[in-house]
């Protein structure tokens, strides 16, 4: 049963970067349990609840929150910080949140807003356009679907799930919601992978599921509208908020390691580990790297609220611009992030690989969500774009 919100309440003026502040402090105690335990993210989705921010990016008039997409994904970054799995959870919902408002009807897009609102929903999704081998079909005025469908992240403890399909005969596959009531889907448990195990991101398989006509959204969709696909770049960004989370959740566990457990070396002629002209080159330089990937992450999500903030005015040649600088901040965070969460080891020492601490969950999370586009792509993009003045060519990752 799902916790309705006061959305007088809801709108009063409150610290939500201190509220998503404290839920990471909590949820930071049992990261560790949860990661070996692994499975479905039922208490992290119902702490979401209760504190109010699965609204956050729906707007006032909708009785939501109305946060900005730079308020939105620094929240995204603090809940990552102790989870790499809640924080791509809350990211995808929020994007979830938005995509009636860029791909729907007028119809859906009140809807969906109104009721994640005032029934407090959590979204979910397995779009990967990649898997064909979900299959929709035309059933009167409705649809039938059949098939399977991989990495269905959090579409198992989710109340509005967003899939994606291919029709025989349409080359855009059709992209649509049904409620978690709905009869003939079946999740196959399978999610067992070295990182982000707590985003139940398993295998869906469909058995006839039926889909009312006004639940299918974004097709056909005009060719010159921009914005109906600027939210596959908010999710490129959203992702880059992730990924520093997670690297600034590691860089400041081993700070506290280092500072409370960390010996200094025999040969180092110095008392304290703090004191390592090694130790400390290294913390300096983690610390340099992981500021400038933050800023370059916080001046493009300015960029991309400015573009959002055009809605249908946006253009084909903004959004390529607004897309390679995304890149670039999500390539950049990918690499300095990975260096980081793999050398924190060389500043804590031998006995910080104790299982207890949990300290390598950094490094899974994070290796295993960067893989989820390859980030030589977004390289050669942008290369392109700089020597040839080519902007990318629009798919569900660009």
């Amino acid at each position: 049963m799902v916790q309705l919100l006061d959305t007088k309440e809801l709108q009063k003026a409150q610290d939500w970067i201190a509220i998503a502040s404290s839920l990471s402090q909590e949820l930071a105690k049992t990261a560790v349990e949860r990661d070996t335990r692994a499975g479905t993210p039922d208490i992290e989705v119902q702490r979401l609840r209760e504190t109010g921010l699965l609204p956050l990016i729906v707007p006032k008039e909708y009785g939501g929150i109305g946060a900005t997409w730079v308020e939105a994904l620094k929240i995204v970054q603090e809940l990552s910080k102790a989870d790499g799995s809640i924080g791509q959870l809350y990211g995808n919902h929020l994007n979830l949140t938005a995509l009636s408002h860029v791909a729907g009807t007028p119809e859906q897009k009140d809807r969906y807003y109104r009721e994640t609102v005032q029934k407090n929903l959590f979204w979910a999704n397995a779009i990967n356009t990649r898997d064909t081998r979900l299959k929709i079909s035309p059933d009167g005025e409705h649809f039938r679907v059949d098939g399977v469908k991989s990495f269905g992240t959090g579409v198992g403890i989710s109340d509005l799930r967003v899939f994606a399909a291919v029709q025989d005969g349409v080359e855009v596959p059709l992209t649509f919601v049904i409620p978690k009531d709905r009869e003939g889907l079946e999740s196959l448990q399978d999610w067992d992978n070295f990182g982000q195990r707590r985003t139940d991101s398993a295998t869906f398989t469909f058995h006839n599921v039926l889909v009312y006509n006004n639940e299918v959204l974004g097709y056909p969709t005009p060719p010159d509208n921009a914005f109906a696909t600027f939210l596959g770049i908010i999710a490129q960004l959203t992702k880059t908020y992730v990924y520093l989370g997670i690297t600034e959740g590691a860089f400041t566990a081993a700070k506290h390691y280092t500072s409370t457990q960390t010996k200094p070396w025999i040969t180092s002629g110095v008392e304290s580990a703090t004191l390592d002209p090694y130790i400390l080159h290294n913390y300096g330089e983690f610390w340099t790297k992981l500021q400038a990937a933050t800023t370059l992450a916080d001046r493009v999500a300015l960029q991309v609220q400015q573009a959002w903030d055009k809605g249908v005015e946006l253009t084909n040649q903004e959004r390529g611009e607004v897309a390679i600088a995304v890149f670039s901040a999500k390539a950049f965070a990918t690499t300095v992030g990975l260096e980081i969460v793999t050398n924190i080891f060389n500043v804590t020492g031998t006995r910080s690989t104790a299982n207890q601490y949990g300290f390598d969950r950094y490094w899974r999370d994070l290796r295993t969500f960067t893989l989820h586009d390859p980030v030589d792509y977004k390289f050669r993009d942008i290369g392109n774009w700089v020597l040839n003045n080519e902007l990318p060519v629009i798919t569900q990752y660009s």
